[in-house]
């Protein structure tokens, strides 16, 4: 499995040789862009700007910042290594905090960290973060970005997030609530929460609209037009406690899903 970053984890002065893997991946359907007279591929091309639209390869760009009206300094992949130091470099943790005080507001893209040396190192670290229950918030520069870090145990697992910084995130356009709840309204509402608990079980989720549009590739590939499903209307309710009730009474017919059985080895051998 490909890294998407090698380097070292370091606390005091314990280094920690580490890869990072992607923990996610993509599953979206690709589209490409058509001109529906012609059906040909739509295709986009980088230009100059002063050079009547002339196409420009990808060897000839490089990054340039403009420090005056047209004026640019060019800078080269190899004068952004040369301003890091070795902090930079690393994956430096710079405290221990308890997980639960971190926003998932915050999180940003998560990775697995594989050890790539230095395995005892990396072994304590592990039990001691999921023996205390805290995780490491740290600091690194990938690429030409400096990177706010979380670096969690789970499982006997490393797990890291990459985290938006505290200006990255921008203040809730909602207002103020003026609205007064009453108690027996809080109440039903409380029961349909309790009755719709449970554990968080990720398997038993699947992207069903991923599904349907498959399925109406397949559809538009046979000639056949994209229908649209039947649903049953849910009436126009507009008292709140109406609404709550209703809904109590529908969680309480409806059973809980359950996730799907894991497939064992002898089952996916018969298939």
């Amino acid at each position: 499995m490909a890294y998407s970053y090698k380097g070292s984890i370091s606390f005091g002065f314990v280094y920690i040789p580490v890869t990072l893997h992607s923990a996610v991946k993509e599953n979206t359907i690709g589209f490409n862009m058509i001109d529906k007279k012609t059906m040909s591929r739509v295709r986009y091309k980088k230009t100059c700007e002063d050079c009547g639209g002339r196409e420009v390869k990808q060897e000839d760009i490089v990054k340039g910042f403009e420090y005056d009206d047209g004026k640019y300094v060019i800078f080269e992949d190899k004068d952004f290594e040369k301003i890091k130091t070795k902090r930079d470099k690393n994956i430096t943790i710079e405290q221990f905090v308890d997980l639960a005080e971190v926003d998932p507001v915050y999180f940003n893209k998560p990775y697995y960290v594989v050890p790539a040396g230095a395995q005892k190192a990396f072994s304590v670290l592990l039990s001691a973060m999921e023996n205390l229950g805290k995780a490491a918030v740290a600091k690194t520069v990938l690429g030409t970005k400096e990177t706010l870090i979380l670096i969690r145990s789970k499982g006997g697992q490393m797990l890291l997030n990459t985290l938006y910084f505290y200006e990255d995130i921008t203040n809730n356009p909602a207002k103020e609530l003026t609205e007064t709840d009453s108690a027996a309204e809080v109440e039903i509402a409380e029961t349909i929460i309790k009755g719709m608990a449970g554990s968080f079980q990720p398997e038993k989720y699947r992207d069903e609209y991923r599904l349907k549009v498959k399925e109406a590739i397949e559809r538009k590939i046979a000639g056949k037009e994209v229908v649209s499903p039947k649903e049953s209307s849910g009436g126009n309710i507009i008292d709140l406690m109406d609404a709550l009730k209703k809904s109590l009474e529908l969680t309480q017919k409806t059973p809980a899903k359950q996730a799907p059985k894991k497939r064992t080895a002898k089952s996916k051998k018969a298939q």
